[in-house]
């Protein structure tokens, strides 16, 4: 039976076990998150700009944990023993973040008003419950993000061209569970009760756990082969060592790996970074008589150096998106303050969550994924008789990015003005739909920038490093937030920009802001990939390959 079991394993069988569990985990970890700001507000009696200076933190912790998930599942445990354990994990801290809302005595007796300025502090077992709550389920939110993505591809890993829809459909359901959590759980939430709303997170996160280890028979599991970062550590450490060595030009001069087939020719690593190659080059005593290394930190293989010299190469690329992913934390966090300050009635009755404002950019993300898949890629295919490559989708997601912070900062003018005609200090008499247009491209942005630079990565990394490579842009994004956390924290410090009471302030300046770097950081990604040589991207498909 277990011969047979790698014929019935992988393949896109394992795709609603993969999807299911994705879309139960975002629904449990969305359902928290995008109402937090407005928790820690009405709940813990936490300021406003504070409140969402703690939001940008959660997000940016649960975006820099796929790093640290990838790594450890390439060297140690496996995407699948790092999927249920952090599951686990991610279920606990939501189970004690509704006790959170259950228990009376894990939160202050009386819930504070907006703009409130007698609030009772609340007690320290309260606060260590709260955030001890809110660190697990991030933790093992973050845990699962980037590996569930790289075990779906794994079990198409002799199909290049299906990872690629793998990834466009994962992403779309990913968007559409957050859509559902941002709507339907926060409605709950701030209608029914908290209690309720952190239950059904709760809920969605047993299911997704039970979903994943019921497909386990049906996935392809490729055990980890130690750190896969020793190897880059070593290519450094070995090219300093031998840094008096004169650079051969022969192919036999170097280090071809103890892998290699007997018949296959001795290969001269790249021009590029040349220092680096020393590291491959052959010495006295390096190499034993079975064709191993005696000292695998004096020499490493050919492979190994261009393989870091990979990562080294894409580095800038990767840096240009820091200052993309800020500004979209600057603009999701103050549009939850924003629309708390706003009139949200749709019709007599019904009230818009603040909480599910920032439904509308995953909306228009997941509609533009569907879009691009069915429609506008192939149109561009017949069009230009080529595919869009992923720098190209990153680049147009950059000029979407700030040309939506604009939109940002021509919205907030206006409201501001019309608090100001008005002399109100609470609800300005504008409708929240005012933030529907800069949203929506937002979303357009994401659905552009967000594939494409998994895409790119995945691409581009090498083999040993490909759950690396699908965390590079959690990691972008987590830096991102703590980013936004300093420029929110240099602004409140330098400024009147941001007081207490966004009425009384100019977050149309900080917007305008954005708008100038985002400008500029174009620029830098421009210049990065127009030097970058990639090794995939210039292979494009012809109709036929359709």
């Amino acid at each position: 039976m277990e011969a047979q079991l790698p014929r019935r394993s992988g393949g896109w069988i394992t795709f609603p076990f993969i999807i299911a569990s994705s879309v139960g985990l975002t629904l449990a970890f969305g359902g928290w998150t995008s109402n937090l700001i407005v928790y820690l507000i009405k709940e813990f009696n936490v300021e406003s700009i504070d409140a969402a200076q703690i939001s940008n933190l959660v997000n940016g912790a649960g975006s820099l944990i796929p790093v640290v998930a990838a790594i450890i599942a390439d060297s140690f445990l496996g995407c699948f023993s790092t999927i249920w354990i952090s599951s686990i994990i991610s279920l606990l801290g939501t189970i004690l973040l509704a006790l959170t809302a259950t228990v009376d005595s894990l939160r202050p007796k009386r819930p504070c008003e907006l703009g409130s300025t007698s609030c009772t502090s609340k007690p320290k077992v309260q606060y260590v419950v709260l955030y001890a709550a809110i660190v697990l389920a991030t933790l093992g939110s973050g845990g699962t993000r980037s590996t569930l993505s790289t075990i779906g591809a794994d079990q198409l890993a002799d199909k290049p061209k299906d990872q690629g829809i793998f990834f466009n459909w994962f992403f779309f359901f990913w968007y559409s569970a957050s859509v559902v959590a941002s709507t339907a759980i926060v409605y709950v939430e701030d209608n029914v009760s908290w209690k309720a709303g952190f239950f059904i997170c709760v809920a969605f996160n047993i299911v997704a756990l039970v979903i994943f280890l019921l497909g386990s028979r049906f996935y392809t599991k490729f055990k980890p082969e130690g750190s896969p970062f020793t190897s880059l550590v070593r290519v450094i450490v070995a090219s300093i060592t031998k840094r008096q060595v004169a650079l051969p030009s022969a192919a036999e001069d170097f280090f071809q790996g103890c892998n290699v087939a007997p018949k296959s020719l001795p290969v001269v690593p790249s021009k590029t970074f040349r220092y680096l190659n020393r590291a491959a080059i052959i010495s006295e005593g390096d190499v034993k008589p079975d064709g191993s290394t005696s000292n695998r930190w004096r020499l490493c293989s050919v492979q190994e150096v261009e393989d870091f010299k990979t990562l080294i190469k894409i580095l800038p690329l990767w840096s240009s998106s820091f200052f993309l992913g800020t500004t979209i934390g600057v603009q999701l966090s103050f549009s939850v303050l924003q629309a708390l300050a706003m009139d949200r009635h749709i019709g007599p009755s019904f009230q818009i969550p603040a909480g599910s404002i920032q439904v509308f950019v995953l909306v228009s993300t997941a509609l533009f994924l569907a879009l691009f898949d069915k429609f506008l890629f192939p149109t561009w295919r017949n069009l230009s008789g080529r595919s869009l490559t992923p720098l190209q989708r990153i680049g147009v997601g950059h000029v979407i990015n700030f040309v939506s912070m604009g939109v940002s900062a021509l919205v907030e003018s206006k409201r501001l003005n019309v608090a100001k005609s008005n002399q109100v200090s609470n609800i300005v008499p504008m409708s929240v739909l005012w933030l529907v247009p800069q949203l929506v491209l937002n979303g357009i942005g994401e659905a552009f920038h967000y594939p494409g630079q998994v895409s790119l990565y995945y691409q581009e990394f090498p083999i040993t490093l490909k759950n690396m490579a699908t965390a590079m842009i959690s990691m972008l994004i987590g830096i991102a937030f703590y980013l936004t956390t300093a420029l929110i924290d240099v602004v409140r410090r330098t400024t009147t920009w941001l007081p207490g009471n966004i009425n009384n302030g100019r977050l149309d300046n900080v917007y305008w802001i954005l708008v100038v770097g985002g400008i500029l950081n174009f620029g830098y990604y421009v210049i990065c990939a127009w030097f970058y040589n990639h090794k995939h991207l210039n292979k494009v498909d012809s109709p036929s390959d359709e």
